[in-house]
């Protein structure tokens, strides 16, 4: 049916509410209008050109079928139909602020808090200083932190658990986005004392397998790149120790009790201090990636987003 302002047909139900119906900032506009009796004034107060919000209003009146707004040199004023549309545009216009304000509730619940998790090495040696740089940025956002291996952290991250997670193994879950925030390196480690601290070649991969080590549980980032390392000499030998923390195996190699296997990260002051001795391990692969983890297709928001961008710097 033809009205004069467009030969669109709208059929109730077939077209989306959204091609029906005014934009936000039209209703805003014509609201302004009404308000201060002048289109150019509306469209100074609103931030925009006259030709621009003149462009709006005959949009809006082409979208409607009907005209809106009487115009002449001594200002603008609405017309009948405008003022009926100016009555219904205002209570959609409270009722997006009422929205914008809910919203930004959501958004200071969110960000009043940030759940992190973290695999030993990057919670111990790394976060630290990451979470320190963040206070300064969001000195009120609260932020807690559980230290799991890499497969504790995949799990707490995948039950939404945890907003964010670090995680140091050869692979990603499936499930998890992540993305590369650090290059790492395993290091085999002994006490002064011990024989392999007097080689001046180091050790075969095969002499590294066979041989009773200090390590970290199944489950940790640090086991899977050794594990996946050695797996052509036939698997690692039956651990000497196997402990959950970082600190544990430490101190069982500074004792003498045997040959550990760690982060770089995590045995500097020790080999700083002489307490323990790096041993060279030929032609083996015990590079690794550090990895921020989160949910699949649901990109970090917030603290999350600002931690992570910390750690990227």
């Amino acid at each position: 049916m033809g009205n004069g302002y467009g030969n669109e047909e709208w059929v109730e139900g077939q077209v989306p509410l959204a091609h029906r119906v005014p934009d936000l900032g039209a209703m805003e506009l014509l609201l302004a209008v009404a308000r201060v009796g002048s289109l150019s004034a509306a469209a100074r107060r609103l931030g925009i050109t006259q030709p621009a919000a003149s462009s709006r209003i005959r949009a809006m009146e082409t979208r409607l079928g009907v005209a809106l707004v009487d115009r002449s040199p001594r200002g603008s004023t609405l017309t009948a139909e405008g003022a009926l549309v100016t009555d219904w545009a205002r209570r959609v216009v409270e009722a997006a602020e009422a929205f914008d304000a809910g919203a930004q509730a959501l958004r200071g619940r969110r960000d009043s808090r940030l759940r992190v998790a973290a695999s030993m090495t990057i919670a111990e040696y790394l976060l630290p200083g990451w979470l320190i740089a963040l206070r300064g940025q969001r000195p009120d956002t609260a932020v807690s932190l559980h230290a799991g291996n890499s497969a504790v952290v995949a799990e707490r991250v995948l039950a939404h658990e945890a907003d964010l997670g670090f995680v140091e193994g050869l692979s990603v879950p499936e499930g998890l986005d992540s993305v590369v925030i650090a290059q790492d390196r395993l290091v085999v480690a002994v006490a002064p004392g011990h024989p392999w601290a007097r080689r001046t070649r180091g050790v075969e991969p095969a002499e590294l397998a066979a041989t009773p080590l200090i390590l970290r549980e199944r489950g940790s980032g640090t086991r899977q790149v050794l594990d996946a390392a050695l797996a052509g000499c036939g698997g690692l030998a039956e651990p000497l120790l196997e402990l959950a923390s970082t600190t544990a195996v430490k101190a069982a190699a500074v004792s003498g009790a045997g040959p550990c296997v760690l982060s770089e990260l995590a045995v500097g002051d020790e080999m700083a201090g002489r307490r323990l001795v790096s041993v060279p391990v030929l032609g083996a692969g015990l590079e690794r990636e550090l990895r921020a983890v989160w949910p699949a297709g649901a990109r970090p928001a917030g603290p999350a987003r600002d931690l992570l961008a910390l750690t990227r710097r």
